[in-house]
């Protein structure tokens, strides 16, 4: 197998070869995910001075990696943090980011628009610099501040120490504790989500383009289950990242709402809808559902998943704004 992950190229035919065996499920396929970055990573490192990193250091990944909910096809999105500060070190680890940023997208995941990568001086800092970003992030509050912190709320240690992603995370819950505001400023940046479904429970699809009769499952199926549990995961101070586990550790926790039990089952058929389902060769395309090709039995199923996600959604905002007295 060593020499399966010799190149870019060679991860690349390793992983199309290979692909099909671990998609049946998406935790299976996310592990398969995890393989195929770390082996990208690692290649990467070699191809960098000496391949040996002038310090400790943590490669971390966020998006849907870091909740363990990409699809057969998934971009890039990730951050390095360093352990010592210097001119030298930022140099390296930049360098490092540029090229694992490259790699991965020989290897078929596409560079991500929003520039979430390791080549991006934002993403890649070392401990001291990430405690001092986090900290303006917090203090500014604005909608790119906001969302940067979603972001890394959803960050988990892909390579390296992990540790430090946990550092940084306990670092937002002990001001989150003392600035309560900050989280109805989360909850302000996710109020609106995309409506799929008419108020009669018909499917609301795209009219025009390329996707005409498509709804786009990113954004009015997989957000408002994302976005809400980690609004109620931020709330508690919890430490996972998939919405899954949120969804358990949210079911231990006294008082959690019952709404979590359907919304558990429904998430997780989601997952696996998408797996079954979702067609196309292109990052985009995979975010995008035909619904003149579901039988009358996924329709039914789809539209009530679609139906309580808003029903969630709307639940976790009305409770945050109580909690804030909005």
């Amino acid at each position: 197998m060593a020499n399966d992950f010799d190149s870019y190229e060679s991860i690349r035919k390793w992983k199309e070869n290979h692909l099909s065996e671990y998609a049946y499920d998406t935790y299976t396929l996310n592990q398969f995910h995890d393989l195929i970055m770390n082996k990208v990573f690692e290649a990467a490192i070699t191809r960098i001075d000496n391949g040996k990193p002038p310090c400790d250091f943590c490669w971390f990944i966020a998006g849907s990696g870091g909740r363990l909910e990409q699809g057969l096809i998934s971009d890039q999105d990730h951050g390095i943090i360093f352990k010592i500060s210097s001119v030298e070190n930022e140099s390296y680890f930049l360098q490092l980011g540029k090229e694992v940023s490259y790699g991965l997208h020989v290897v078929g995941y596409p560079y991500c628009q929003g520039k979430i990568m390791s080549s991006n001086p934002m993403w890649c800092k070392s401990l001291e610099v990430w405690l001092e970003q986090l900290y303006r992030w917090m203090e500014e509050g604005s909608l790119e501040s906001i969302r940067n912190l979603q972001i890394f709320y959803d960050a988990r240690g892909l390579y390296g120490e992990g540790d430090y992603v946990q550092q940084l995370k306990a670092f937002i819950y002990q001001y989150q504790s003392n600035q309560p505001g900050i989280i109805k400023r989360l909850m302000e940046s996710v109020m609106h989500i995309k409506n799929a479904i008419g108020p009669l429970g018909h499917f609301i699809p795209i009219e025009y383009g390329k996707y005409q009769g498509c709804i786009d499952l990113k954004y009015s199926a997989f957000l408002p289950y994302v976005n809400a549990i980690r609004l109620l995961a931020i709330r508690e101070g919890l430490y996972e990242t998939s919405t899954l586990d949120r969804m358990d550790a949210l079911l231990q926790c006294n008082g959690a709402e019952v709404e979590l039990i359907n919304s558990r089952s429904n998430f997780q058929q989601l997952l696996d809808y998408r797996l079954i389902l979702a067609k196309g060769n292109r990052y985009e395309d995979a975010h995008y559902l035909q619904i003149s090709t579901l039988e009358k039995h996924d329709r039914k199923v789809l539209k009530q998943i679609l139906k309580d996600g808003k029903r969630l959604h709307q639940h976790v905002i009305k409770l945050i704004e109580k909690e804030i007295g909005c």
